[in-house]
């Protein structure tokens, strides 16, 4: 009988050691998948940046050409 309670502790100790291996793995994976994340906002907001810098470049190029009145061209033999 002595060997009973020895064979629970062992089989106890695995387990735990199992549950331990475990919550660790998934502390690592929910830290991971944040960094993850959070790498993806930060690109997300850089390339929303250069986008709306781009539009606005765009509409100030548009503006440009606008408001300069394009010369008239002459053809040859028009009088």
């Amino acid at each position: 009988m002595s060997k009973f309670p020895t064979r629970i502790s062992a089989a106890r100790r695995n387990a735990e050691a199992l549950l331990s291996r475990s919550k660790k793995q998934e502390s690592t994976l929910k830290l991971e998948q944040e960094r993850e994340h959070d790498a993806m906002l930060e690109k997300t907001a850089r390339l929303r940046a250069l986008r709306l810098a781009k539009e606005a470049a765009d509409r100030e190029a548009a503006a440009v050409a606008a408001a300069t009145p394009r010369p008239k061209s002459r053809r040859a033999g028009q009088k």
